[in-house]
């Protein structure tokens, strides 16, 4: 006899754990799973390590220090205009998927219904799942951009929340005001709570700027809003991110917050709180990444692959119909062990693949030689 039912029958081992272990078994360069293979400021180094010597290796206050939550209210006061209170609107997360994971378990009732816009990542839909909630997939539109219609004939007197993420994973394009302005109308006069997953708010290119959340006041006061410390400073091994959000939502945040990590590592909070300080550290990420995406799209142009418009985060997808007829999964498997680059097919971010989709998304978060590397086996496809 069994001893349980499972609570996520349809989850298994990840696309990226998969995918990063047929990177290191066939010696594949791995543009596959999100994370850079560079190093991270000494500086930031340097700042961990002198609070560890300084005895700052206790549990932080459940919210966070004191003087990051400062430091985060200074940045996004900058940044965004807008002032939130540090006591009670802003909590520091061990990464932007227990920040997400907390949100929805906060807010989200057996039955109530969450808008998923597909392809996502793949902690959304399960974790709605794992708290009773029903999740309601809407696919972007054929040119990877929200399709507002969609989405709008999605909401039924059941939603309890819409998840929304910009720049975005794994499509690369991102949201404008239009699209948001459009959001703002579609949750007015409604209680749904909006989930804005903003982990990679500095890396949007061409002079486009973020429309986050927090720049409009009527999505403000219904959202969470997620960032990511990983995701800008190239620390993504830390699992450091904040979440902020009005009073009201943030105390429910918080209740689960205490007793799923309560705390996050303290001599890193206490490193970033100094970092932050100094504003070019983040300032002069889009302009970094904008050349790794350069670079690489430079070099795809060269080979089969036609490349989807790419406006931020860190990944770039590719059409290879021009190559194969295999199905994205056995494609991307095929191209890690016989050709040596291993990146991560799209079907696995939709609850309902498109029919006879091609797509296949590459990290380009990497030194400049790993990508020169990939785009030389690459064009010899």
């Amino acid at each position: 006899m069994s001893l349980l039912t499972t609570k996520l029958p349809h989850v298994g081992t990840t696309i990226f754990s998969i995918m990063s272990k047929l990177a290191v078994e066939n010696g594949a360069i791995n543009l596959s799973q999100g994370f850079p293979d560079f190093p991270i400021d000494g500086k930031l180094i340097e700042l961990v390590d002198n609070a560890m010597n300084a005895g700052h290796n206790q549990y932080a206050p459940m919210p966070g220090l004191p003087k990051l939550l400062d430091a985060l209210v200074d940045k996004v006061e900058r940044l965004y205009k807008t002032k939130y209170d540090p006591a009670s609107e802003i909590t520091i997360t061990a990464g932007g998927t227990q920040a997400i994971f907390t949100a929805i378990a906060a807010t989200v009732h057996p039955g109530d219904e969450v808008i998923i816009v597909d392809p996502a990542y793949d902690c959304y839909a399960p974790t709605v799942t794992l708290f009773g909630g029903v999740p309601i997939h809407v696919r972007l539109g054929s040119d990877m951009k929200i399709d507002a219609d969609a989405v709008q004939a999605a909401i039924t007197p059941r939603t309890r929340m819409l998840m929304i993420n910009t720049p975005h994973n794994p499509a690369g394009t991102i949201l404008r005001d239009a699209d948001m302005k459009r959001v703002v109308e579609m949750l007015r006069d409604t209680s749904i709570i909006l989930l804005s997953d903003e982990v990679y708010e500095h890396l949007v290119f061409d002079g486009e700027l973020h429309a986050s959340a927090i720049n409009y006041p009527e999505l403000r006061e219904r959202a969470f809003v997620v960032f990511s410390f990983g995701k800008v400073f190239h620390t993504t091994g830390w699992k450091m991110g904040y979440v902020l959000a009005p009073k009201e939502l943030m105390t429910e945040f918080r209740k689960v917050h205490q007793f799923n990590v309560f705390s996050v590592n303290t001599p890193m909070q206490h490193a970033l709180a100094e970092y932050l300080k100094e504003p070019l550290h983040y300032e002069q990420v889009p302009a970094f990444y904008q050349a790794k995406r350069d670079r690489f799209l430079s070099g795809l142009r060269r080979t089969e692959f036609k490349p989807l418009s790419c406006e931020g985060s860190y990944f770039q997808v590719a059409d290879y119909s021009a190559i194969s007829d295999l199905p994205d999964v056995e494609f991307a498997k095929w191209l890690a062990t016989e050709k040596g680059v291993a990146g991560i097919p799209l079907s696995p971010f939709y609850r309902d693949p498109p029919k006879d989709q091609r797509l296949i998304r590459f990290c380009f978060a990497k030194q400049d030689a790993t990508l020169d590397a990939a785009i030389e086996k690459l064009c010899a496809i």
